[in-house]
């Protein structure tokens, strides 16, 4: 069954905002294998010019609301989280993300479009601080295996 085309537009905000934390910020680059000691050092990282420790860029991964941003509990839009494999993940710092930042995610469901059998889902997001401070932009493409109309 094809998703809900009229989810497209919508835009979904983080309820509560996401605490940027120094144990946060070193766990995910030793998950990641990074050891840039920005990550891992207060002391380097205020040497280098930042207020506290910086977040990877990829990082960001972790302030998205919910599943990715997206409406996945709301089975009017059809999304069965099963058949969803990632296809592509990029950011746009406006600037480091350090330790200490307070983020609101708002995340927007950009398009739906029908590849092969298979439907295409891109999703936006806005990271900003809760003074209001545009951090980063985010662009997530999702693949919903099987998922789209039968071409007659």
């Amino acid at each position: 069954m094809p998703l809900n085309q009229d989810f497209v537009g919508r835009c979904f905000v983080a309820d509560v905002p996401f605490q940027v934390g120094r144990e946060h910020i070193r766990q995910f680059a030793r998950a990641v294998g990074d050891d840039n000691p920005l990550y891992h050092d207060v002391d380097a990282a205020r040497a280098a010019g930042f207020p506290d420790l910086v977040a990877p860029p990829t990082f960001l991964i972790n302030a998205m609301p919910g599943t990715l941003g997206l409406p996945t509990e709301d089975e009017a839009l059809g999304l069965d989280y099963t058949l969803v494999v990632h296809g592509e993940q990029r950011f746009e710092l406006h600037r480091p993300v350090v330790a200490g930042d307070e983020l609101v995610t708002s995340s927007t469901l950009t398009s739906i479009r029908a590849v092969g059998r298979n439907e295409v889902l891109v999703t936006t997001y806005r990271y900003d601080t809760t003074a209001g401070e545009q951090v980063a932009t985010g662009i997530c493409t999702l693949v919903s295996r099987g998922t789209a109309a039968p071409r007659s």
